[in-house]
């Protein structure tokens, strides 16, 4: 496995249909490229952030016809790099929309998919919101084989759910992308906090690309896309603003020795719940 991999963490302030956000992703790539970055990674929902489900049924098609996954293909092949596309809605099978990222290598393929797994549901005074009315879950982790060594894929809401990133180390994760739009108050509440804490108790870097601003759609997003090495230092920030991008090099041996030094993945211990 390679152990050294410049990465482009990216930000975005997506719009409410493809054509603008594909000519930023095309930019943003080429940016990367002329740093001279092995790979970019975009936020969720980087093809299409669509609150209006009227519009964005009209939109969203299957992921074989997806005009920004095909662009991100594209670009990966003629820049000559991988991407992360971050996420962006496509049709599922029961007629609502997956929450899908994919992992394009340098050709142009699509070596991983993942459908985002947990929904956000909320029903408490003063918010009642249900993510799982226009998204269906996925049902697996996903992790990518890659040169720089596995990687595992999640998006936003995924990052409460330790278990999720615990199963991606254990299959070998180095690296767990968490791709985001976090609101403004949860994001100052719980965003840095969230993503240091699941680097480390996996010993992986976290690569967290995020959406940053006031979009069309009438949402406004918190940004701050981090990078957080194995042992909890976020390594960059990119604070507000966007479009832009920070390129970023990972050491991967940092991830053996983190995991060495803190081995809680294999001293692990499955117990029963006993109530008193």
């Amino acid at each position: 496995m390679e152990n050294n991999l410049r990465i482009a963490l990216a930000q975005m302030c997506s719009a409410d249909s493809h054509a603008p956000n594909i000519a930023t992703m095309r930019a943003l790539a080429a940016e990367a490229t002329g740093q001279g970055a092995d790979m970019l990674a975009l936020p969720e929902v980087s093809g299409l952030m669509n609150a209006n489900r009227a519009v964005s049924k009209t939109q969203v098609v299957v992921a074989d016809e997806d005009p920004f996954i095909a662009a991100c293909r594209e670009e990966a092949a003629k820049q000559g790099i991988w991407v992360h596309s971050g996420s962006t809605p496509v049709l599922a099978p029961d007629g609502r929309f997956f929450n899908q990222s994919s992992l394009i290598d340098p050709g142009g393929d699509i070596r991983a998919t993942y459908n985002k797994v947990h929904l956000f549901d909320v029903d408490v005074p003063g918010a009642t919101f249900k993510e799982s009315k226009a998204f269906a879950p996925g049902d697996a982790a996903v992790l990518a084989d890659t040169p720089w060594g596995p990687m595992g894929l999640t998006i936003c809401y995924d990052m409460r759910f330790p278990h999720l990133h615990r199963t991606l180390a254990e299959g070998g994760a180095r690296v767990i992308f968490s791709p985001a739009a976090f609101t403004v108050p949860t994001g100052r509440a719980h965003w840095h906090v969230l993503l240091r804490s699941r680097a480390i108790e996996t010993g992986a870097y976290v690569i967290a690309p995020a959406q940053a601003g006031h979009h069309a759609d009438g949402r406004e997003t918190y940004g701050h896309a981090l990078a957080v090495d194995p042992w909890g230092k976020v390594i960059a920030d990119l604070e507000d603003g966007a479009p832009k991008l920070n390129v970023v090099e990972l050491d991967l041996t940092k991830v053996e020795k983190s995991r060495a030094q803190i081995p809680n993945l294999v001293n692990k211990r499955d117990v029963p719940l006993r109530r008193s």
